[in-house]
């Protein structure tokens, strides 16, 4: 198993809240990676909130090969917030040349494109980016969009954290989503290390996903091109909550309904029965198999945990207003907020969704035998 923490707070924070978090819940992963997903940026990336920022690691001929391919579509940096370690990784860890976190200025020529097109645009770069690193594995592109930083890298948590100085002042954010690793069905490779992201979407797992292939298989076949890597049988939930919001034009509570269908018996006493019986025939290939605990954040800044009918990876919410956090042990809460409000607390169950919207005021909870909130 791995252990997940994740946090929302009116207030700025550091990484580090994630990272000692994660830290207590040590026993439940064994230090063969991290990765931390950070959005609603504060501290020194706070002024560049509609720029697109490119987060990852990169060799010098790396660095190289990305300036040409900028420069040639008009993209020129803004900010750089780059990590170089001066000092020897953590036993485990590759020598890297340079943590990349870069801000870039749109092109002239996007000047009165839509927001959709500038959108795809941005998606775009970041596959031609990535296919291009991984021919002399010079460049690894984790994301490329506004207000949007992407950390990942073998080893333990704090370790890697510590050796790259993640408590530095200007880092900070307030959404901050944070994977422990436990390696147990793949190879050590940081596309296969979580968080996952795509246009503003991002998701976590603890679990397996035996449902994998047929996943895989019917997102390929979209023909959409962020739909690519899955070196992780869990970034299908990513891509399914994208493709449920973006292509299918519906919400978080239809995403729990396509990734955890109720039975067919107990759709024929559910109030919107008709309508989930035909999203669950259409997308029936999108069925998880856990089991699985999934935390996920939305581009409106809603943060969410959800559980499929095994649930045998637990979770937790809780916190007070201003700020909760979404933990896979109660210890992970203890240690990040201390003095959270007990009555906030919240375990969500198979059929529930426990969410956190960008007011930060309370835990809201949904149930799949609830009627949905917006009728089709």
């Amino acid at each position: 198993m791995c252990r997940l923490f994740a946090v929302t707070s009116e207030e700025a924070l550091s990484p580090m809240v994630a990272i000692r978090a994660l830290d207590v819940m040590k026993e439940g992963h064994d230090g063969s990676g991290v990765g931390i997903y950070m959005t609603d940026l504060g501290g020194d990336l706070e002024p560049f909130k509609g720029s697109p920022i490119l987060s990852g690691i990169f060799t010098q001929e790396g660095i190289k090969k990305l300036d040409r391919y900028m420069m040639e579509l008009g993209l020129l940096t803004k900010y750089k917030f780059s990590i170089r370690p001066n000092r020897k990784p953590p036993e485990g860890t590759p020598r890297r040349d340079v943590y990349l976190i870069r801000v870039y200025e749109h092109p002239y020529e996007w000047e009165g494109l839509s927001d959709t097109e500038i959108a795809t645009r941005l998606m775009q770069i970041r596959v031609d980016l990535r296919k291009m690193g991984e021919e002399d594995q010079s460049m690894m592109v984790f994301s490329f969009w506004p207000d949007t930083i992407m950390i990942k890298e073998v080893g333990d948590p704090m370790a890697i954290a510590e050796y790259l100085g993640l408590d530095r002042k200007g880092l900070k954010a307030r959404i901050i989503m944070a994977q422990g690793r436990q390696n147990t069905n793949y190879a050590i490779t940081l596309y296969a290390c979580h968080p996952f992201f795509i246009q503003g979407f991002a998701t976590m797992t603890n679990g397996e996903n035996t449902a994998f292939i047929p996943i895989r298989e019917y997102l390929t076949s979209r023909g959409y091109p962020g739909y690519m890597g899955y070196q992780s049988d869990s970034e299908v939930f990513t891509h399914i909550l994208h493709y449920d919001h973006n292509i299918l034009g519906l919400g978080l509570e239809e995403y729990k309904h396509i990734i955890t269908p109720l039975k067919d018996e107990e759709l024929l006493r559910h109030p919107d029965g008709t309508f989930l019986k035909q999203l669950k025939h259409c997308c029936r290939f999108l069925t998880i198999d856990g089991p699985n605990c999934i935390i996920g954040c939305l581009p409106d800044r809603t943060l969410f945990m959800i559980h499929d009918s095994k649930k045998l990876r637990p979770g937790v919410v809780g916190g007070k207003p201003g700020m909760f956090a979404f933990s896979s042990e109660m210890c992970g809460l203890d240690k990040a907020i201390p003095s959270r409000e007990k009555n906030y607390e919240f375990q969500p169950m198979k059929y529930d969704v426990a969410f956190v919207d960008a007011a930060r005021m309370e835990v809201k909870r949904w149930n799949q035998w609830e009627s949905l909130t917006h009728p089709h």
